[in-house]
């Protein structure tokens, strides 16, 4: 089970499993998504681009990280939802053969107008194997309260 509104404390970090992107992640995310903008999938002119390689498609890393966070498992059966990404920034390029880690840290929580789920703004970043934060950004979510008991099997 995932972890609940009363389980995440302003302050608290997290940090996910790592995963390297493939040269296969890259196909995939360009016939995925239709970009396949040259930078992204042809070696001879990228190499003649700024970064002199192919860089990963941001939103595929960006989806690499929900991945990620999702196979850390902590908001398996505990986030109601998703509500954005606020102030998204591509920090740095991601190559193929780079390792990408998530962490992300609660900045703020607070309970919705009903109180019966709880609205949680994390900030969360992907960086790679050097250190380098190559992406970050805010993104609130709405999780779920720890149960009550009921009073049925309180006394059982």
């Amino acid at each position: 089970m995932g972890l609940y509104y009363e389980d995440l404390a302003v302050g608290a970090e997290y940090v996910t499993a790592s995963r390297t992107v493939t040269e296969a992640d890259v196909v995939s995310f360009a016939m995925l998504s239709g970009d396949w903008n040259p930078i992204h999938v042809d070696a001879e002119t990228a190499g003649q681009g700024a970064f002199g390689q192919r860089v990963v498609h941001g939103m595929c890393c960006f989806s690499i990280m929900g991945g990620l966070m999702y196979a850390a498992g902590w908001f398996s059966d505990t986030m109601i939802a998703l509500l954005g990404y606020r102030d998204w920034r591509f920090v740095a390029p991601v190559l193929i053969g780079d390792t990408l880690t998530c962490r992300f840290r609660v900045e703020q929580k607070r309970l919705t107008r009903s109180g019966e789920r709880g609205l949680v703004d994390r900030h969360l970043s992907l960086w790679n194997q050097r250190g380098v934060c190559v992406q970050e950004g805010s993104s609130p979510a709405l999780i779920r309260l720890r149960p009550r008991e009921s009073n049925d099997s309180a006394g059982k």
